[in-house]
């Protein structure tokens, strides 16, 4: 048996070798196209009952969905959200106090007593109550003789107390309302919109969240009688924590609800439903929609600049210009990438200016249709610059504006 020459081995081992390193690798696939997904469809808004109703994102304080939202219509109990904004406002500028003992009266016992009608909180003739503990009242058990007490030790009389709510509202944008009682009793000229109310319900959690807190309350017991908080959804949804219901016979049942999940925020106001149930299922329904189908984003953040003009006859050569608070928008799921957004600044700008004081307007669109218009604002103060530079800049601006007509 010849052998093979130690090269011609050495060969056909390699060979051998890599051809087993061949066979041993996995040819490449070829490449697959990913499925392109179908951008996700957002539905209308559900159909849900009441006369009109009103869907908010809290942060934005943007109308996602609304039917008739600035109809007049009687507010019924969900007056007492502006009669706890009005009394935890006057708290905190500091002219009464929670701890303030509260007579009450006979008007207050008569009017919203427990020999009236009407929800109460069953307090006795001339007793005193703390302040705080009327509010509780007030707020989950509907005591209409809490809301008139809070009302007559807030200003002396109810009359009195409705012109300061009137006040706060037209303070706060509340456009389409007035207000002639503390409880919601049915009278006249006595009105409010679905649209106000959201307003109402988004100031009072933004600026007094220790007093809207008390609205999650499931429960309160005075003078050894324990009642339920009438809104059904503390218990349906655990992500809901306020505000108010309402319902006379002519209003029908009306419902203020909030709901919080992660940072957001939604608020439902329904006006006019037909029954307990219909109410607390058309906000839900209403507020699981917004969840579900619309995102905030915040596009500029305040006090920072977005743009910095040429200034002229100013002491500085630019003016910072940017937004007191942070733009955040609400729009619906997947349109974000589709906002558009200029600033509408005048072409000269002279010396001086004013912190705070607007300058421009930053508008953000989307597929052509305002989202928002923001106030642009000088961030600092822009005092004019001496003698001589302004006297330089007199005249370089008649060559600017030649240029400028030139194009």
């Amino acid at each position: 048996m010849k052998l093979l020459p130690r090269s011609l081995f050495a060969f056909a081992a390699a060979a051998l070798v890599a051809g087993v390193t061949v066979a041993q690798q996995t040819p490449p696939r070829p490449a697959v196209p990913r499925p392109v997904v179908p951008e996700a469809p957002v539905p209308p808004p559900p159909d849900v009952e009441g006369k009109s109703w009103v869907l908010m994102d809290y942060n934005t304080g943007q109308i996602l969905a609304s039917k008739e939202p600035d109809m007049q219509v009687e507010p019924a109990s969900i007056t007492k959200v502006m009669t706890d904004y009005v009394v935890s406002a006057e708290v905190a500028n500091g002219k009464i106090h929670m701890t303030d003992p509260v007579t009450i009266s006979e008007n207050a016992w008569r009017g919203g007593g427990a020999s009236t009608d009407g929800s109460t909180s069953f307090l006795k003739l001339n007793s005193q109550v703390p302040l705080k503990d009327l509010l509780y009242g007030m707020i989950i058990q509907s005591g209409n003789d809490a809301a008139i007490a809070l009302a007559e030790h807030t200003a002396g009389s109810e009359p009195a107390f409705a012109n300061l709510m009137n006040a706060y509202a037209k303070q706060i944008g509340m456009v389409h309302s007035n207000f002639e009682n503390a409880s919601g009793y049915p009278v006249a000229n006595h009105y409010t919109t679905a649209h106000d109310i959201a307003i109402l319900s988004r100031a009072l959690i933004h600026d007094f969240p220790e007093d809207y807190a008390i609205s999650a309350v499931k429960e309160f017991e005075w003078n050894g009688i324990k009642q339920h908080n009438r809104n059904l959804l503390l218990w349906r949804d655990n992500t809901v924590d306020g505000i108010k219901t309402g319902h006379t016979a002519a209003a029908g049942y009306c419902l203020a609800a909030s709901a919080k999940q992660g940072d957001a925020r939604m608020i439902a106001i329904v006006m006019g439903a037909g029954s307990e149930k219909g109410r607390a299922d058309a906000a839900l329904a209403l507020m699981n929609y917004g969840f579900r189908f619309y995102e905030s984003h915040k596009l500029y953040d305040a006090n920072k600049p977005l743009a910095t003009p040429k200034l002229w006859k100013g002491a500085e050569n630019t003016l910072p210009l940017g937004v007191t608070e942070n733009v955040t928008i609400s729009v619906k799921r997947g349109d974000y990438d589709k906002l558009k957004a200029n600033l509408d600044i005048p072409s000269t700008l002279i010396a001086p200016f004013k912190k705070g004081q607007q300058v421009g307007t930053l508008h953000v669109v989307l597929d052509g249709q305002p989202v928002t218009d923001v106030p642009l604002v000088a961030l600092n103060d822009a005092p004019e610059g001496g003698f001589f530079s302004r006297l330089w800049d007199t005249i370089m601006l008649w060559f600017h504006s030649d240029d400028s007509g030139k194009k």
